[in-house]
């Protein structure tokens, strides 16, 4: 389903997808139904063509005005460029590109301390510049960072170096809180999910969000099927009317093997805020599915011939084959019970959950970095790498999920989950969820009218 990486670290997008699109969310259903509808017209009957008519020409001479109105912009408005940066851009190609000629500038650049951001390039981020009538600059900005999150909120920064009247130069930063605003959008699995995202637009940081939220219900390795379809709302960020990033996302329905499982965002009380079901049950606390993230089952739960020593022997723990350095996370919140050497598992973490229920880690190449016996650790969390310590032949994690330290097979075990809401803090969940509600209700109303346009062509 996934392509594999070409490097031995690779991150999701190098061995899932190379590419990007630009954003659009809702489209397609309106463009089908014209379609059909000029399709279903064009059916009907084929006529004769009329006659050609009769054309009249009538000609009238009309008075100049005295004078014309002035058909030119203000000529004090600046002309505005942008480029975007591209590998092995230099600064002199750059301002090349935008048509800036200033004398002195790209030394003022190189030397001044305040214009030291500009010192990094990095591929993708614009730079743009303002010039008068007469070519002359007016201001140089660089939008090193669009987007990062500061204390809650989304900020974009930029270097902005001014030109002044005795062809002097000042530079600056600047920073502003991003504009917020609600995307919606869906889509059908045809082939993989990134590229069931990348039909629908949707950027590949509400991707990952996507599956690390449902990773405890869903194994998006094993269980995608063709036709499976998601809705989804989240939150995008811009300045100046440019996407600079996103959030997170508010509300999600995906529909796996005709089956719906739904997520939405809620803070009850003085909470930080996590993802519950539709019907107020937690998602935080259940375990998830896998630790490793769009990787291949190498070996299952059960009898097999060992691939060290030979012969058959019990597997009481999944395989899970990766590139050497892949991160493995922790499948739920716990306490570090052991980490260290242990036989034939190699470099192994044991995590303590609630309950009677325990995780291990075995055959990592190293831990996360300070991670020691008695740490607690968040669902999610890094806690090593991929290796092949221990009695491995290959680079892979061996996962075991155990209970009263037996056993279970993880793929077939019922995971357990969190507590639902009670009290008041459900009556303010009915209040968040009710107007998501409607917004899933709009998309899934939509495609099932393009859903009948295309069945009726």
């Amino acid at each position: 389903m996934f392509k594999k990486g070409t490097t031995a670290t690779p991150s999701f997008r190098d061995i899932l997808r190379a590419h990007r699109k630009p954003h659009h969310f809702i489209r397609n259903g309106i463009v089908l139904v014209a379609l059909g509808l000029f399709a279903g017209a064009a059916a009907l009957a084929v006529v004769k063509p009329p006659e050609a008519p009769v054309v009249y020409q009538a000609r009238q001479i009309l008075a100049l005005p005295d004078q014309f109105p002035q058909a030119l912009p203000d000529s004090s408005a600046p002309f505005i460029s942008e480029t975007q940066i591209r590998r092995g851009d230099t600064l002199a190609a750059l301002l090349q590109r935008l048509r800036v000629q200033e004398n002195g500038l790209q030394q003022f650049l190189v030397q001044n301390k305040d214009a030291r951001s500009i010192y990094k390039l990095y591929p993708g981020r614009t730079i743009q510049a303002a010039l008068d009538g007469d070519g002359n600059l007016i201001w140089l900005r660089y939008n090193h960072t669009p987007g990062t999150s500061e204390n809650g909120k989304y900020v974009s920064k930029w270097l902005e170096v001014t030109a002044n009247d005795d062809a002097n130069f000042t530079a600056s930063e600047h920073s502003q809180v991003a504009d917020t605003q609600i995307r919606i959008a869906e889509s059908e699995i045809k082939s993989s999910l990134f590229g069931a995202t990348d039909d629908a637009d949707i950027p590949d940081a509400i991707t990952m969000q996507m599956t690390d939220i449902l990773g405890s219900k869903i194994d998006f390795m094993q269980d995608l099927r063709q036709g499976d379809r998601f809705r989804i709302i989240y939150e995008s960020h811009s300045h100046e009317g440019r996407e600079v990033g996103v959030g997170k996302i508010l509300a999600l329905e995906f529909i796996n093997k005709n089956k719906a499982y739904e997520a939405v965002w809620f803070a009850p009380g003085s909470s930080s805020g996590s993802y519950y079901d539709f019907n107020g049950s937690s998602l935080q606390g259940a375990f998830l599915r896998t630790a490793l993230k769009f990787t291949r089952i190498s070996s299952t739960f059960g009898m097999r011939k060992h691939p060290v020593h030979g012969g058959w022997r019990g597997h009481k723990g999944v395989d899970y084959a990766a590139p050497t350095s892949t991160p493995i996370h922790a499948t739920a919140d716990g306490v570090v019970e052991f980490a260290g050497q242990q036989n034939g598992y190699g470099n192994t973490v044991i995590l303590k959950h609630h309950s009677n229920f325990s995780t291990l880690y075995a055959h990592q190449t190293r831990f996360a970095k300070g991670l020691k016996k008695g740490d607690s650790v968040s669902q999610g969390q890094l806690i090593g790498y991929v290796g092949s310590t221990g009695w491995a032949t290959g680079p892979h994690l061996h996962y075991e999920f155990r209970v009263n330290n037996k056993q279970i097979d993880p793929l077939s075990v019922d995971l357990p989950v969190a507590r639902s809401l009670d009290g008041q803090q459900r009556k303010a969940f009915d209040q968040t969820i009710a107007q998501y509600r409607e917004h899933i209700q709009l998309l899934a109303t939509l495609q099932s009218g393009t859903d009948t346009q295309v069945a009726s062509r």
